[in-house]
């Protein structure tokens, strides 16, 4: 890792995090500093801050989701000042306010509210705010995010804590800080992002930003907790539950002057980690352990962190009959490096990077059936990008590059231990080692434009990949608003899309050595998919604080990414259907709660809560077009036939009702329901007798070729036990899955193997903040 942390630590000269910031100034009516507190909310993005002013006066706001906030400052002795500022662009915005000394007859001011729908705001971006993070029912371990992910339309949660954005599979982004992490950050494959150091969510599924790049099947925005009070504090928080479920986790931080330092850890264990083949769910325990330092002082910024991960692969009735123990492990060590400087009062300059290293492994005992495989892959990068934005009359500009290089490595073998299970041409045994640098570079410019009731987001991206092939692709964005009325707006946006394949086990799938498996062998080269995404929406205030989204999508892809299983090892790695056409429409009502009515009380004033509901059909085309693919598998199917694809889950709702009953209890219910996957044995009852019991056949419809229609209830209860003015005791119980239903996720079939979700089950959960 040394020769990366050397090039950063070169350019971190320019760096930056790549967010809005507000800072606010407050003074006295002679141009004297005070120190007051000062709050920043907006609904319309979920997320409110509290922040103090320092001996100067002034306290920043960082990394501040683009929209309108409300600014709330107070002092005692001073009469409260309040304005609604905007935030659209990364230099940071000035909010000057001199307060005045209360009158012993003060009148009551009536504060300014930020709109719950923002006119300026280009594309649909779906919002989970730091109070939803904090009373979201207890997961298992490594699935917080991907949960609060899946309440938003457009996501499907399949097996496994994998999230699924409009029908694509490994085509999800994080971006943490500005950060992108473009690999598999479900449970199986990587270690967790921590959810309780996020403070806000922000979730696009089109529209993007031509900085936004590799992976665009829906691009997930995380700010980790950025503004921290003066002197000591931090939290705690212990949780325990069904599955033999425990963790905790702790952050501690001090803040003196423009200098902060944050310390955070944790760890869990659990007896369901996966979604187990068999109600019995064997073999699944699971245990995860994180730890970061993360350390701002002026512009500067750096991280380091160490996660990882340890389970066992469930097993299904033959496997645990003859004894098999499958092992996974998987880490992530990172550091990470920003820094930003104002050049100008309208111009920012700012470079931000990072090194890591990633790695997973799976070992297999020789009972294991039918195959005994063992496997050690990973990928050690470093990854820095440069940004200016800058400021000039209606015109936000943003232009950048950002470099990628990694070495991937991968070594897999297998014993076959059952020879029956496979044809005869198929290889008893195999090995394989390969290494290969990854290198991809981008450039991109793009520019808001605001005119009247006219908002027009507009960018040019160029990408070059190098690693199984070499391609390079220029990617055009645009998208507009219009807002003709307060509380009402019309979007629409085209992105030209360029993702590149799934990183994980691409070289196994793209060498000749695998040719030695089986006398037919097909090895197609994957290439990246190039899509035309379109979307059209309406977002309308429906109420003082009810808002109504509606998007209808349209996603037509060349080279449609998905992934398949390598025999039955469980190693999944990518293939490419010739086409992808994916369309639906989603539509989300959701009711926002004000600070206000929670500070008087609580009550039906200050109820929130959301429906959201997606329709959607996906369909590949075949013949399949990249992956690799043995015996029978090698029909690769007739040109131009479609199949549905495996997220092709036409119905999904998803439905969270909360109240605050008072100002130190509230209670939440959730729902979902989900109309089924499809499988691969359509129109054949026979093949599916012995493949799973009866009560999971009576799950699936043979007719329909899909898994029936499930439902879930979830609910929550929250009690703050102590508070004073600087510490907090809050106790939290939460009930999954109610109705004790038996879901089945995925049914058997080539690219998927059966899951099924957790049954009713229990957790409390005690949170201590001072």
């Amino acid at each position: 890792m040394t020769p990366y942390l050397i090039l950063i630590a070169l350019v971190a000269q320019f760096a930056q995090a790549d967010a809005g910031e507000l800072r606010v100034i407050v003074t006295d009516q002679s141009g004297a500093a005070v120190q007051a507190a000062v709050t920043v909310e907006n609904p319309a993005t979920e997320v409110r801050r509290a922040v103090e002013t320092d001996a100067a006066g002034i306290s920043a706001v960082r990394r501040l989701p683009f929209g309108a906030y409300r600014v709330t400052v107070s002092r005692d002795g001073f009469t409260p000042a309040s304005a609604v500022v905007e935030v659209r662009s990364a230099v940071p915005v000035e909010y000057r306010v001199a307060l005045a000394i209360a009158s012993l007859a003060s009148a009551v001011q009536v504060a300014p509210e930020a709109p719950i729908v923002d006119p300026r705001q280009t594309t649909t971006i779906r919002s989970v705010g730091r109070e939803m993070i904090q009373r979201r029912a207890a997961p298992l371990p490594g699935r917080a995010l991907p949960e609060l992910i899946n309440t938003q339309p457009g996501w499907l949660l399949e097996a496994n804590g994998i999230v699924h954005p409009r029908g694509s599979e490994n085509q999800t982004q994080y971006v943490v800080d500005g950060l992108p992490l473009t690999d598999n950050r479900s449970p199986g494959f990587a270690p967790e992002l921590d959810a309780d150091g996020v403070h806000s969510i922000g979730i696009l599924t089109g529209g993007y930003p031509a900085e936004y790049g590799r992976k665009l099947g829906g691009v997930i925005e995380v700010t980790t907790l950025a503004d921290v009070r003066r002197g000591v504090h931090g939290d705690l928080t212990v949780v325990g539950g069904s599955f033999a479920t425990a963790g905790g986790d702790g952050t501690v931080g001090y803040a003196a002057g423009h200098a902060t330092i944050v310390a955070a850890g944790g760890a869990s264990r659990t007896d369901r980690y996966l979604d187990p083949p068999v109600e019995e769910s064997y073999t699944n325990h699971g245990s995860t352990s994180q730890a970061s330092t993360h350390v701002e002082a002026g512009g500067f910024g750096a991280m380091l962190s160490r996660a990882t991960t340890q389970f066992m692969v469930p097993n299904d009735q033959v496997q645990q009959d003859a004894g098999q123990a499958q092992r996974r492990t998987s880490d992530e060590t990172a550091a990470r490096l920003s820094y930003q400087r104002v050049l100008t009062p309208s111009a920012l300059f700012s470079v931000n990077g990072m090194v890591r290293d990633l790695g997973a492994r799976l070992t297999s005992n020789p009972a294991s059936t039918p195959i005994a495989a063992v496997q050690d892959r990973g990928i050690r990068d470093g990854y820095v990008k440069a940004t200016v934005a800058w400021h000039a009359g209606r015109h936000d500009w943003k232009a950048g590059a950002d470099t990628s290089v990694g070495r991937v490595r991968e070594q897999f073998a297998y014993q076959m231990t059952d020879p029956a299970a496979f044809d005869e041409d198929v290889a008893r045994n195999f090995a394989f080692h390969d290494r290969a640098t990854d290198r991809e570079h981008a450039l991109f410019i793009q520019d808001q434009v605001s005119a009247g009731a006219w908002t027009i987001n507009a960018g040019l991206r160029w990408d070059a990949y190098h690693l199984a092939v070499d391609e390079t692709a220029f990617s055009p964005r645009l998208a507009v608003a219009w807002s003709p009325r307060r509380g009402f707006v019309l979007r629409g946006s085209y992105d030209r899309a360029f993702q590149t394949p799934a990183v994980e086990n691409l070289l196994l799938a793209s060498s000749a050595a695998v040719d030695a498996l089986s006398d037919s062998v097909l090895r197609l080269p994957v290439r990246p998919s190039r899509g035309n995404f379109a979307e059209v929406a309406m977002a309308a205030s429906l109420a003082p604080r009810l808002r109504l989204d509606v998007n209808w999508f349209d996603r037509r892809m060349r080279d449609f990414a998905d992934d398949d299983l390598l025999l039955n090892t469980g190693v999944s790695f990518p293939i490419a259907f010739t086409r992808g056409l994916v369309h639906g429409a989603e539509v989300k009502v959701e009711a926002v709660a004000g600070s206000d009515t929670l500070a008087r009380g609580g009550g039906w004033r200050a109820a929130s809560g959301f429906v959201g509901y997606t329709w959607m059909r996906g369909n590949a085309e075949l013949p399949v077009t990249g992956g690799l693919f043995l015996g029978d598998d090698v029909d690769v199917g007739d040109a131009g036939a479609r199949i549905p694809i495996s997220q092709d889950q036409r119905h999904t709702a998803r439905g969270r009702f909360a109240l605050q009953l008072a100002p130190r209890a509230w209670i939440a219910v959730a729902g979902a329901i989900d109309s089924g996957l499809p499988f691969e044995d359509e129109g054949d009852p026979a093949s599916l007798v012995g493949q799973a019991s009866q009560r999971i056949l009576d799950r699936v419809s043979v007719a329909t070729g899909r898994v029936r229609p499930s439902f879930a209830i979830d609910a929550s209860a929250g009690w703050t036990v102590a508070r004073t003015q600087k510490a907090r005791v809050e106790l939290q119980a939460d009930a999954r899955n109610l109705t004790n239903e038996l879901r089945v996720i995925n049914f058997t079939g080539t690219f998927s193997g059966t899951a099924l979700a957790a049954p009713r089950s229990f957790a409390a959960r005690l949170r201590v903040e001072f």
